[in-house]
């Protein structure tokens, strides 16, 4: 006599039995050796392009900038340096002013640090400028300050303009400078003018620079008495020239002083004019 299956209900209306085929079935086909959940789409051209873009971009700026600073380093390469407006220091000595390392080696470096750009630490000179004329040449603009002449206070030459401001104190005298004496002053300033009663006498020592500077004459002093009378040293000879008609005196100096070489005395000239030729020498000793 076949025994009785017993049949348990569950949720659902599935016996027991029922589920547990169910859940077999479902297992084995779970485990069939399909790759459920593991599927592969290929990208179009278009949407790698949108997802990378970013990237691409940021590539080619890279590229880019590398190779503007190759050409920048190994084409903008100071080869060639021209220098004008230098009188106080020579070429040579600009241009080792100026290239101090590699990178000032480079023109266009240079050209933008020296656009405009005051010099306070190199005495007599004012602003300075660079030009690229070619990737590897350049040229040294320089600005120097207007000198008169100098004053010697407290061991040190302290250089005027043409208005008595004092632009530059120095411990070392520069040639082709003149030292101006016999006039008064208690105290000096850099950058303010020079404390002296009579200010005229600055117009009166650039006009005598300006004529000396016509007929190539460079003077060693120029002293000034209490007549503001003007005495010009040159080495050993002191000329004497007082302060009238200074324009025809200098113009006979230039004629004089070649033949004096070597000699040490007085020239006078105070006496000369166009009317009046009288011009004496009187040696030393």
């Amino acid at each position: 006599m076949a025994q009785k299956q017993k049949y348990k209900l569950l949720d659902g209306g599935k016996s027991e039995k029922s589920r547990k085929k169910s859940a077999s079935g479902k297992k084995k086909k779970k485990s069939s050796g399909k790759a459920a959940g593991y599927s592969y789409a290929v990208a179009t051209p278009g949407e790698w392009l949108r997802a990378n873009l970013g990237v691409l971009i940021a590539s080619i700026v890279i590229v880019c900038l590398a190779a503007a600073a190759l050409v920048v380093v190994f084409v903008f390469r100071v080869q060639n340096v021209s220098v004008e407006g230098n009188v106080h220091y020579t070429s040579e000595e600009i241009e080792a002013m100026v290239l101090t390392d590699r990178l000032s080696y480079n023109s266009l470096y240079l050209s933008l640090k020296y656009r405009n750009k005051e010099i306070r630490d190199i005495p007599f000179i004012e602003t300075m400028s660079v030009r690229v004329d070619s990737p590897d040449s350049i040229t040294i603009r320089v600005y120097e300050k207007s000198v008169a002449g100098y004053v010697e206070y407290m061991g040190r030459y302290m250089y005027f303009d043409r208005d008595g401001i004092v632009v530059e104190s120095s411990e070392t005298r520069t040639e082709g400078i003149p030292q101006v004496t016999g006039i008064r002053f208690d105290h000096v300033v850099l950058y303010e003018a020079l404390p002296v009663k009579n200010t005229d006498i600055f117009q009166e020592i650039l006009s005598i620079t300006q004529m000396l500077s016509k007929h190539q004459i460079t003077t060693d002093k120029i002293y000034f008495n209490e007549s503001n009378e003007i005495t010009l040293y040159f080495d050993n000879i002191r000329a004497k020239l007082g302060k009238d008609n200074l324009e025809e005196k200098v113009m006979r100096l230039e004629q004089i002083l070649p033949n004096l070489s070597g000699e040490s005395g007085v020239l006078d000239l105070q006496n000369y004019s166009e009317d009046r030729k009288n011009v004496t020498f009187q040696k030393d000793g």
